[in-house]
């Protein structure tokens, strides 16, 4: 395997005027992008308007001269990323690693599994100065990009330094992939700067090549995911009092709009048949918490939100037929519900955001249900599917249908449910392979 950082390449003078030209679109659009963050961070994160001046490149040095830097967009990118993040830090325990992230649920994230031993701060908007600032202050000797953020100008500020910078479990769809194409004179330079790219599945190492990346600086190492989740074994099986098996729990996680209802609408009709059905509802986005609250008071149903210790909210509704809802309005316990799950939804499925991670319930042996848009991870999904740990639906009457079989035959629900921890351990393996190429690279 051949990897260089590609000095040697020239972008042409019209691939620098599109550069400029990006640059000069950012700078109008970004006052209007700031006032709505800081707009935002006065009502939901305000720790965020403590630190908008990272944005622009002001962030603080790290407590040690050199190491890695790791970009990671949200939760999801995070959690992917921590696994080599934590192999990284255990192979070399005295290696400063810092990590960025472009969302408030991201650096919840990063302080949740890390804490102070790594450096965090929010990327800086991708104008040259504020990377090129951002770079200077940090001194990464390696930066590693977490799936799908492909900046211009952090790429350019990179391989002007001579940094090796690579994307890690990358993630390319067939409509990012045509998208890049149309322009190929912004986005042909970033693939020529990178010195290499770890594809996570077969569509998106073949979405690279059709971009034009050199065979020669890419690797299809499969998904990081299989490996990050699989290492989830000290998980209690208790939630909320719950414990596995003690009644059956349908966990809606990283639900979106129109999604909870879909889940109150299904147990409505479950509930008569399955009186201790417990509904869990995760939203993907703290600041939804509120409005899902008011949802399920809406629906007049009894919940409990895990933020606080007060017992089921009670609206006078008849608690036998109508079960009970939990609201879990925490960042970082997903995990926890899953792991007591008769069967799992998972979100951004139905609303049109590819689906999130159906590999955590896979972990703790959950059959899984998804609606119809689980394009963010195809061969996850396809996997999962083909051994029947997944089934996708496209209206509500196929998932309550599904939701009712799985109820009602437990020799079903937990058949369905093995196969997707077997589909887990039998891929396993991206992790050393992506490892592989980081040491290659440096």
């Amino acid at each position: 395997m051949s990897v260089v950082n590609n000095k040697q390449y020239r972008p042409t003078l019209l691939e620098d005027i599109c550069r400029w030209g990006y640059s000069f679109l950012l700078v109008l659009a970004i006052p209007f992008a700031f006032v709505t963050l800081m707009r935002r961070g006065q009502t939901r994160n305000k720790d965020y308007n403590r630190r908008r001046f990272e944005r622009f490149g002001f962030v603080s040095h790290p407590r040690k001269k050199e190491g890695y830097l790791f970009h990671c967009v949200s939760v999801g990118e995070v959690v992917a990323a921590s696994c080599i993040i934590k192999r990284i830090m255990q192979d070399e325990p005295d290696i400063q690693i810092t990590v960025t992230t472009t969302t408030p649920t991201g650096s919840a994230r990063v302080q949740d599994i890390f804490g102070d031993s790594v450096h965090h701060f929010y990327l800086p908007y991708d104008l040259h100065m504020a990377m090129a600032g951002m770079i200077k202050r940090i001194r990464p000797k390696a930066v590693f990009i977490t799936e799908v953020e492909l900046w211009p100008n952090l790429i350019h500020a990179c391989w002007k330094r001579n940094i090796p910078t690579m994307v890690v479990n990358a993630r390319m769809t067939d409509r990012s992939a045509r998208r890049y194409k149309k322009i190929g004179k912004l986005f042909n330079p970033m693939l020529n700067k990178l010195s290499h790219v770890c594809a996570q599945g077969k569509r998106d190492y073949d979405n690279y090549l059709f971009l034009g990346m050199p065979q020669t600086r890419l690797t299809l190492t499969n998904n990081i995911k299989f490996d990050q989740v699989a290492s989830l074994t000290n998980i209690p099986n208790n939630f909320c009092g719950i414990e596995k098996g003690s009644c059956p729990v349908l966990v809606a996680g990283s639900t979106h709009e129109l999604e909870e209802q879909m889940m109150i609408d299904t147990c409505l009709k479950l509930w008569p048949k399955h009186a201790d059905l417990i509904l869990v509802i995760v939203p993907r986005h703290p600041e939804r918490f509120e409005h899902v609250a008011k949802l399920i008071e809406t629906n007049k149903l009894d919940f409990i939100r895990t933020s606080q210790s007060n017992p089921f909210i009670n609206h006078g509704t008849n608690r036998g037929a109508k079960g009970k809802v939990i609201l879990l309005d925490e960042m970082g316990k997903l995990n926890l519900a899953y792991s007591i799950a008769t069967i799992a939804f998972v979100g951004g499925s139905i609303a049109d955001r590819g689906g999130h991670n159906a590999l955590e319930p896979a972990a703790f042996s959950v059959p899984i249900l998804m609606g119809p848009n689980t394009y963010n991870n195809p061969v996850i999904c396809a996997y999962l599917k083909e051994r029947g740990a997944l089934y996708t639906f496209d209206n509500a009457e196929a998932f309550a249908a599904q939701c009712e079989l799985w109820l009602s035959k437990e020799t079903e629900q937990r058949a369905a449910g093995g196969a997707g921890r077997q589909v887990l351990d039998e891929n396993k393996g991206a992790l050393d392979a992506t490892l592989a190429c980081i040491r290659s690279v440096m």
